[in-house]
């Protein structure tokens, strides 16, 4: 490894996750069978993928934990939030994602991993009716608790940094109001004024995990840390911010797929995407107001890949539809199903047809642990604000808006972001070659 500025990784590292789900329980025992080596993290960059650094002679390709110091699965410790009480194993067993033959041996790690008292708001899940949840004055004192919490943790598991991962529910749709997110100052003006509308709880994990000195990633489509006020607070703090929404399946294939009809020039008429699901985030999601935030992540992946102002001869008018269905035989095996309409040579029509059998938290847990790696990475590099190398690993992913940045959604130029982050953290030079 080249000397790099990047502080090494000395100790536990926390994992504090908002949700014990399907996801999150995916992603925790996924950890806990691999140190024990009795699972593969496959679908794990920072596991698996390998990076050219140098060139010519020099040329080498090296794995993440080689050009830089990445943490060691084995110093994980896992914490959580969830208005359910059941613990981790409970978790895993009930949400049916993984056989139980795939849980039981770390069945005594997972049992110790007891969700604390969620921070929530019925009325921004409606369709989510737990117990396990904190009694609170206001807004404020909500983030108060949570920043509570993570201090517990740290000293009750001996963790020398903490990441925080929101893996729960997507939130009804808050748009984005300047008066309220457009300063720090009026955002904690908000908190204590317990402006519920404007101040989503996910908004208050955000502000407690900075406020802690812990990276925050969020992995819904909610308005969270996208805001002025929380880009503020991120460079107060010094502290790495990413988001939002995992992408997992059908948008993983639309900013993969998109690029090869632009990159050989094919025109777009429509294109239609629908998904069937039946877990806990297709059931919440099945609320028009929840869907909504989700359906402003999907459609934008698009948009910033086939451009109608670069090629108004191509993408000019295309139709783009986005639709999630809550289907509960299918549990956590999510059905995506692509209609595309291009056309070639002299206008003529042509259609593609995708259609993706996937498991949502099956691909979701490797893209869990590599953003908590890298964010813990970001913070040890003295990274803070937005990380945009990470947006490979994120539906929508988070841009300066108020300055008219448009966010790179192209898989494969998300990629040579990642790549190259890596790389100048590891005391590489940066480059576009694509090998």
């Amino acid at each position: 490894m080249k000397k790099t500025n990047v502080k090494p990784a000395e100790g536990k590292l926390g994992v504090l996750v908002v949700g014990l789900g399907a996801v999150s329980s995916t992603f925790m025992t996924g950890v806990l069978m691999t140190r024990k080596g009795l699972a593969k993290p496959v679908g794990s960059m920072t596991q698996y993928d390998k990076i050219r650094v140098g060139k010519g002679a020099d040329k080498k390709y090296l794995k993440y934990n080689e050009i830089v110091p990445i943490a060691d699965l084995n110093d994980i410790v896992f914490g959580a939030w969830d208005v359910y009480p059941q613990n981790a194993y409970e978790s895993a067993i009930n949400c049916e994602v993984l056989k139980e033959k795939d849980i039981n041996p770390v069945k005594d790690e997972l049992e110790k991993i007891v969700p604390m008292k969620a921070a929530f708001d019925h009325n921004y899940a409606k369709r989510l009716d737990g117990d396990n949840v904190k009694t609170v004055k206001d807004r404020w004192d909500m983030t108060e608790q949570i920043r509570e919490d993570i201090r517990n943790f740290k000293k009750e598991n001996g963790v020398d940094r903490v990441v925080v991962l929101w893996a729960a529910s997507t939130e009804v749709y808050v748009p984005v109001d300047e008066k309220v997110h457009g300063s720090l100052a009026a955002l904690e003006a908000a908190m204590k004024a317990d402006d519920k509308e404007h101040i989503a709880p996910s908004m208050c994990y955000a502000y407690a995990a900075l406020t802690e000195g812990a990276p925050f990633i969020m992995g819904a489509p909610n308005t969270t840390v996208d805001i002025p006020a929380m880009w503020e607070l991120s460079e107060k703090t010094g502290m790495p911010i990413a988001g939002k929404d995992f992408k997992t399946g059908q948008t993983l294939v639309k900013s993969g797929f998109a690029p090869i009809i632009g990159t050989r020039c094919l025109g777009l008429s429509g294109w239609f995407s629908t998904n069937i699901l039946g877990n806990r985030d297709g059931l919440v999601l099945d609320e028009p107001a929840n869907f909504r935030t989700k359906e402003v992540s999907k459609l934008s992946t698009l948009e910033s890949i086939l451009v109608p102002e670069e090629q108004p001869d191509l993408y000019t008018d295309y139709y783009h539809k986005v639709r999630i269905n809550y289907y509960p035989p299918r549990n956590d095996n999510k059905e995506g199903w692509d209609n595309i309409d291009i056309f070639g040579w002299m206008g003529y029509p042509m259609q593609i047809k995708i259609n993706f059998l996937c498991r949502d938290s099956i691909l979701a847990a490797p893209l869990c642990l590599d953003l908590v790696l890298l964010s813990d990475l970001a913070a040890r590099a003295g990274r803070h604000g937005i990380q945009r190398f990470l947006s490979f690993f994120l539906k929508s992913p988070m841009h300066d808006y108020t300055k008219g940045e448009v966010p790179v959604n192209h898989l494969f130029q998300q990629y040579v972001m990642l790549k190259n982050a890596l790389r100048e953290m590891g005391g590489y030079e940066a480059d576009e070659e694509i090998d």
